[in-house]
């Protein structure tokens, strides 16, 4: 969408938005400070039932402005990379650059035909394809036409390649990467996958890089194109070689999609694309091979990294969890001698940590990522290192232009804007189950620089509320030293979007929701700010569901986009019932489409989200027969964590789900719809999942029964009195 159409459709956003009533909520008095406002966000909120350290001092004078239980020790998530990047600034320099060596035998020319090529890594966490392929280009004009055997060289680490915590759950997603002296595309391998060119066929799966490290075991069947789709893959070790199995259902014209896993031997792994790459060149090249460079082995090629400084920028605004383990183990390596370990890494931030007025035991730091149950730091702990590095000149400028700014860039970039914080503060982000952080610094309204940690533990209920908080006080204290008007924004920020109160007229709704989706079908991700913008200010949750979902839909593969629309979804399902009625004449029909396919992808809260809105089928017969084919589609898709849903669920929202799913298997195109064979081989198991599924199965089949034979919407009456056992709420 070009710029001046994008404008237009603001426009007409803006004039829709001024023709609905005004909002009849009386506003509480402003704080005065900003330890009242922080009182008033934490005394109001979920943090009030969490475990919360917070601690809010001047960074030039240690002055402390709020405190709150910040000597308590707990979990900082990727706060730690706070840690693991200031240790590495200070010990190794801005400057640090990591260097890949690639030698020959003592005594043996380089070109053009060495019997051997040792290629000798030294922790570098930024090589990826685009950069081998340089390399290769470097060495071809090097005048190598022709190489016996590439030995890959990666003792400067030890062969522990999972860090402490790391073990705490399984699986192969990208964020579980083992580091490597030798390393290639943060030791994860892309896995392309779309659909075959007619119902039936096998779908297209490719790996980037492509290289024979990797054994490929396609078991992807191409379906209907209004089916849901769903990709699961898996991967292991067989015979020194990685196989990756890659299974599910596409739905035909559907696009490609792009997934990375983590990969199990870096070096060997590094190895085979360097030997692709090469031959692509025309270079002739042997077996590849782990080993060690002889002692006397002549340099002829080194490729370095950027500057650390850089590194650690790109760490800290994405959170890369393999980068931070790299770093650490390489800290280690330099500092304490070679091989680097993880106890290394750990023992050299501690040193630093020492000089920076931290003693050493009195937090517990295990990884340099902060992943999982696995390090303690409290919150005075994390302003006393940010105070430390503003107040050393030669490392501020690094250290804080790593820290993503709020409603600008990295993991903070959609948070905040809007308010005062936006483009003044700056700060790491950290996210496990249960917890949430944010610390870093702030510009006030005043001019002031103030440092902050938040470290939230064990909250309440769903994490969007606790995020709103968190972001909540970022907002007070940017807006401190300013008009109290500031500091009353920011905790009513804290606060949940009351509904509007009266609602809009149906026909002023209907042209909001119809301008707002056209920016949202767009799927232009520049649409994303306006659309984040409007979904802060719109208190009437009819249109607050649209506008999540167009920020869903302006950049589908994004998880804030996701959660965007997760959250914005009301358990009311009058409110789904005002929207569909707005959007008469949207196609797709809004939300339920959405919702079906990020449910078909496993996605626990979506599936908790279309089971909570299948009483909405109660108020429209087309609403109806889009929530029976959504849950059919996931049904086919996504079984198990289906039946896990529905065991979880309230007890109307089941019922209405078990009719609504059962007019949708008499509907299916399938012939044999996977589901019920499925919850036979759940309910021949074990427990209280398996019991469930038992008492589930006669009842999906009469409800399949009934629907074929009425073909009528679903029904909110159960269809059996056979009793479901129901999980406790």
């Amino acid at each position: 969408m070009t710029r001046p159409a994008r404008r237009a459709l603001a426009a007409a956003v803006l004039s829709a938005l001024a023709s609905l009533p005004a909002l009849a909520r009386p506003a509480d008095p402003p704080p005065h400070d900003v330890d009242a406002a922080l009182r008033a966000i934490v005394d109001g909120t979920p943090l009030a039932g969490a475990r919360a350290g917070i601690l809010v001092a001047d960074v030039a004078t240690g002055k402390v402005l709020y405190a709150r239980d910040a000597d308590v020790l707990l979990n900082p998530a990727s706060n730690v990379k706070l840690f693991t990047s200031a240790a590495a600034l200070a010990r190794l320099g801005p400057e640090y650059r990591f260097a890949t060596e690639f030698l020959v035998d003592p005594g043996q020319a380089a070109a053009p035909s060495p019997k051997t090529l040792y290629v000798r890594g030294r922790g570098d966490p930024s090589i990826v394809t685009e950069r081998l392929w340089g390399i290769t280009g470097d060495l071809e004009h090097l005048g190598l036409e022709r190489v016996g055997e590439i030995v890959v060289d990666d003792s400067f680490f030890d062969g522990e390649r999972t860090g402490p915590g790391f073990d705490q759950e399984g699986g192969d997603n990208a964020y579980l990467a083992p580091t490597g002296a030798l390393s290639l595309n943060f030791n994860t391998i892309a896995v392309h996958v779309g659909p075959g060119d007619r119902k039936g066929l096998r779908g297209k799966v490719e790996l980037e890089p492509a290289c024979d490290h990797f054994d490929v075991e396609n078991r992807t069947t191409t379906v209907a194109a209004n089916a849901r789709r769903r990709v699961t893959i898996s991967t292991m070790r067989v015979n020194g070689r990685q196989k990756i199995v890659v299974e599910g259902r596409l739905p035909l014209g559907s696009r490609p999609q792009a997934s990375w896993r983590k990969i199990e031997d870096p070096a060997l792994y590094f190895g085979s694309a360097l030997k692709r790459l090469l031959e692509l060149r025309g270079v002739k090249v042997g077996k590849v091979r782990a080993g060690a460079a002889p002692q006397g082995a002549r340099l002829v090629y080194v490729s370095e990294s950027e500057a650390l400084a850089e590194i650690v920028r790109k760490l800290n605004k994405t959170s890369n969890n393999f980068t931070a383990e790299q770093i650490l183990e390489t800290l280690g390596a330099e500092a304490k001698g070679a091989p680097g370990s993880w106890p290394k890494g750990v023992s050299a931030v501690e040193d630093f940590l020492a000089d920076a007025g931290i003693p050493r035991g009195a937090y517990v730091m295990k990884n340099g990522s902060g992943l999982n149950d696995t390090n303690r730091f409290s919150a005075r702990q994390v302003v006393t290192l940010l105070r430390h590095m503003y107040a050393r000149f030669p490392l501020q400028a690094e250290y804080l232009a790593s820290l993503p700014v709020a409603g600008r860039d990295g993991t903070i970039r959609w948070r905040m804007e809007g308010t005062e914080a936006a483009g003044r503060l700056r700060a790491k982000t950290g996210t496990l189950e249960n917890v949430t952080s944010l610390s870093g610094y702030v510009e006030t309204a005043g001019h002031e620089t103030l440092a902050f940690a938040v470290l939230v533990n064990d909250y309440p209920g769903r994490a969007a509320g606790v995020v709103r908080a968190v972001d909540a006080i970022g907002g007070a204290l940017a807006a401190s030293g300013g008009p109290a008007a500031g500091l009353g924004a920011a905790v009513a920020l804290a606060k949940a979007p009351a509904p509007a109160v009266p609602a809009a007229a149906p026909s002023a709704l209907t042209e909001t929701v119809k301008t707002y989706y056209a920016l949202g079908r767009a799927g232009d991700p520049r649409n994303i700010p306006f659309l984040q913008t409007a979904l802060r200010s719109e208190t009437d949750p009819a249109l607050r569901l649209a506008i999540g979902e167009c920020i869903y839909l302006s950049d589908t593969d994004a998880d804030s986009a996701k959660r965007a629309f997760l959250e914005a979804l009301s358990p009311d399902s009058q409110v789904l019932g005002r929207l569909w009625a707005a959007a008469a004449g949207e196609s797709p029909a809004p939300v339920v489409s959405s919702l079906g396919d990020l449910a078909a992808e496993g996605s626990p809260d979506a599936l908790a989200r279309l089971v909570e809105l299948a009483p909405a089928s109660a108020l429209d017969g087309r609403l109806a027969m889009a929530i029976s084919d959504a849950l059919a589609g996931v049904a086919a898709s996504a079984p198990e964590e289906l039946v896990q849903a529905l065991r979880g669920a309230p007890g109307p929202a089941v019922e209405a789900a078990i009719g609504a799913l059962g007019a949708g298997l008499a509907r299916s195109e399938e012939p044999d719809h996977p589901f019920p064979a499925v919850l036979r081989a759940m309910g021949a198991k074990q427990g209280e999942l398996a019991a469930f599924a038992r008492a589930l199965l006669p009842r999906i089949e009469e409800g399949e029964k009934a629907g074929t034979a009425t073909r009528t919407a679903p029904s909110l009456v159960p269809a059996s009195s056979t009793n479901v056992p129901a999980r406790a709420h």
